[in-house]
């Protein structure tokens, strides 16, 4: 009995040494590198529409809320979304929107110190400015890199108040960008105004002559 108790101890402890130890997980990042900073949403959200520079797309109205009174300036024509001013995708994107053979609008981006600016050049056949033109917002709010929101800013509000476009001074502008897939631009303001079209990125279609006021090429 005496040997089999000195015995027991002796195995357990070799029994211990035989089993095998956890290893320390690794690090996800190795020791003495950095972490790539992350992108900006406003950054991501230019870089995404760069990614279609030089390509037009067909769009459709997707929300129009409530219905126009008058004549509605959209209905039966050929909507068409142009990613058309990419000579420095990372500080500025010129869109122009095409409505039939109106090729009046152009949109905007702009890099900001605090996100992104969209305004909307407006112009006439002969390329001057429109008396409405370069109206829009500053982003207020981060967003993401698929959506990015433009209060209307103070300058245009007094251009909306001089023109008799009280409606507008509430306006808040849209877009979004799920790349490869859709390009979406919005207009929307308290009491239930919206108004979104929608356009198909995986389908591009020829590109649209220069909007007026624009250069060919």
């Amino acid at each position: 009995m005496f040997s089999t108790l000195r015995i027991l101890p002796l195995a357990v402890l070799l029994l211990g040494a035989c089993t095998p130890q956890a290893e320390p997980a690794a690090s996800a990042t190795p020791a003495g590198t950095v972490a790539p900073p992350t992108q900006a949403p406003a950054d991501a959200f230019l870089a995404a529409i760069a990614g279609h520079c030089g390509h037009a797309y067909a769009g459709r109205v997707v929300a129009d809320v409530p219905a126009a009174s008058g004549p509605d300036p959209f209905a039966g024509k050929a909507l068409v979304a142009h990613v058309r001013g990419c000579e420095a995708p990372e500080r500025e994107i010129r869109i122009p929107f095409h409505v039939g053979e109106d090729r009046s609008r152009t949109w905007v981006l702009t890099r900001t110190a605090g996100g992104l600016r969209l305004k909307h050049d407006h112009r006439h056949v002969d390329g001057t400015p429109d008396a409405v033109t370069l109206y829009g917002g500053d982003s207020t709010e981060a967003g993401s890199a698929r959506r990015q929101a433009f209060p209307v800013d103070a300058e245009s509000v007094a251009m909306f108040r001089r023109e008799g476009l009280a409606a507008s001074v509430d306006n808040t502008w849209a877009m979004e960008i799920e790349p490869g897939r859709r390009l979406v631009y919005e207009l929307s303001r308290p009491g239930g105004r919206l108004f979104r079209v929608e356009f198909d990125l995986t389908a591009p279609v020829p590109p649209p002559p220069a909007p007026w006021g624009a250069q060919e090429g």
